[in-house]
């Protein structure tokens, strides 16, 4: 019986190879999505951090799109992850937290790429699923045609995972990541075929770890700060490297350079910008993250972008530049960006949904796992995926309940956002907030303004439960159907 990957591969080569006939490399935009790991919206220099040094962020920032008011889909890793991949809330595909595996009926950005001509390549943290061969949730099993990926965060001299073969690499963990993500850059660029690379940086997850010379930027500040703020100065590096690259190759005006982060300031050592809560947390600091967008055929001149958007918009923003349809979509949380990039957008046309469900992260040691199974392919063996990877296509049983929403939810409609708050005894309690004149969600305006937050609650509820449907498969039709063996 096939696979559910193979089911879905078997469709999109078929389409691939119709469409990519009639599409040419040079109407086609290259791509390049960068992503920080922990990095919160005030951990830059251009938003108001100033004894950070990012030369090279804060150009790009001056030079594109640079968006006031970006989301991370989730205030974790994983999900936000998730949905970059889909253009859907995390939850639909039970990424709840962060180890979760993408499932493998997920359509992913890259396997939509694939449909029409891209080439795709991912480097640095997966995070996503096991990088071993046997996982049914590597990058290469979402559409990935290159990989040079880590199960989770990674440190200077990195062990990596080239396509399920360990590989010990020497370096900086930043520069690492975009010396390999170039080198893959150069060789597309040399074939004249549109790409799609995806960049995820180990850094600047803790435990910080920057190299002498970047920590000795820092050498003015406490102890406790140096490596961090020398890590973040080390994706700079890296990102500046980049972006300079694809200036000599003469291909960045027709690249789109999308840079942003997976969730919301760290504790102690990074800046919200003064939002309320950090990492983990629904309110803004645990879900506002620093975003640019550079794309100089198609942008050039520098805007500010004061418009809500999140990682979720993503996906469908790029499936409508590239022309890329998929069929049998199901339900995106993401809207097209395409309308603001032109210049045609000054407000988000439909609310934003946030739902961290209380469930506990899966431990994905990355160093330890990756010294595992360099040392077992060099003794001429193999390591199996975790568990949670080779078991990422069942769907749950029983299924999750329609009318109860557990966790911490919000939804943002306009400049207001709502919170729902759900205990583990079923207790909802509300909070409600006029995001314009309160950044730091200081003043529950529930009992002032009920009819909006009971108008607010119950479009808030209707999506929680369409995110329940998806979390029990019912969006995947056939690919349920062989998933389920029937």
């Amino acid at each position: 019986m096939l696979s559910v990957k193979r089911f879905k591969s078997v469709l999109r080569l078929a389409a691939g190879l119709a469409v990519a006939v009639l599409c040419s490399a040079a109407d086609k935009p290259n791509i390049v999505l960068v992503l920080a790991d922990d990095q919160g919206w005030g951990d830059m220099a251009y938003n108001g951090r100033t004894e950070l040094k990012t030369p090279n962020f804060d150009k790009a920032a001056a030079a594109g799109l640079r968006f006031d008011r970006f989301y991370a889909a989730a205030p974790v890793c994983s999900p936000t992850r998730a949905s970059i991949m889909t253009g859907r809330h995390p939850n639909r595909s039970g990424v709840f937290k962060w180890g979760y595996p993408l499932r493998p009926q997920e359509t992913t950005i890259a396997e939509a790429l694939k449909t029409v001509g891209y080439a795709t390549a991912h480097f640095g943290k997966w995070h996503l699923g096991s990088v071993r061969r046997d996982s049914p949730a590597h990058p290469g099993a979402q559409g990935f045609d290159e990989w040079f990926s880590a199960p989770n965060f990674f440190d200077n001299d990195p062990i990596l995972s080239r396509r399920g073969e360990a590989v010990q690499t020497q370096g900086e963990s930043s520069a690492v990541t975009v010396d390999a993500a170039l080198d893959w850059i150069r060789e597309q660029a040399s074939a004249d075929r549109p790409f799609l690379a995806v960049v995820w940086f180990g850094s600047p997850h803790a435990p910080h770890r920057a190299i002498d010379s970047d920590r000795d930027l820092y050498a003015d500040q406490p102890e406790g700060m140096r490596d961090f703020l020398g890590e973040v100065t080390g994706m700079d590096r890296a990102f500046g490297k980049l972006r300079a690259t694809l200036s000599d190759l003469g291909i960045r005006d027709d690249t789109i350079l999308w840079y942003t982060s997976d969730n919301g300031a760290l504790p102690k050592v990074g800046s919200s910008g003064g939002k309320r809560g950090f990492k983990g947390a629904v309110y803004e600091g645990g879900l506002l993250v620093p975003a640019i967008l550079e794309w100089p055929t198609r942008l050039p001149a520098p805007r500010r972008i004061d418009v809500r958007c999140n990682t979720s918009d993503i996906y469908p923003t790029l499936l409508e530049i590239s022309g890329a349809a998929v069929e049998q979509q199901p339900p995106l949380d993401g809207i097209s960006l395409v309308p603001l990039i032109d210049g045609r957008m000054d407000s988000r046309p439909k609310p934003m949904g946030f739902w961290d469900y209380p469930a506990r992260g899966i431990g994905t040691p990355s160093a330890k796992w990756m010294a595992d199974l360099l040392a077992a392919q060099q003794a001429g063996g193999e390591l199996e995926a975790h568990e949670s990877s080779r078991r990422a296509a069942e769907l749950p049983d029983p299924p999750y309940p329609l009318d109860k929403f557990p966790g911490h939810a919000a939804w943002i409609d306009g400049d207001w956002k709502l919170h729902r708050i759900e205990s583990e005894d079923g207790e909802v309690g509300w909070e409600l907030y006029d995001l314009a004149a309160d950044t730091v969600e200081s003043k529950d305006l529930g009992e002032k303004h009920r009819e909006r937050a009971a108008s607010m609650g119950k479009a808030m509820e209707v999506w929680l439960a369409s995110v329940a449907h998806s979390l029990n498969g019912e969006d995947y039709g056939a690919a349920r159907v062989i998933a389920e063996g029937r």
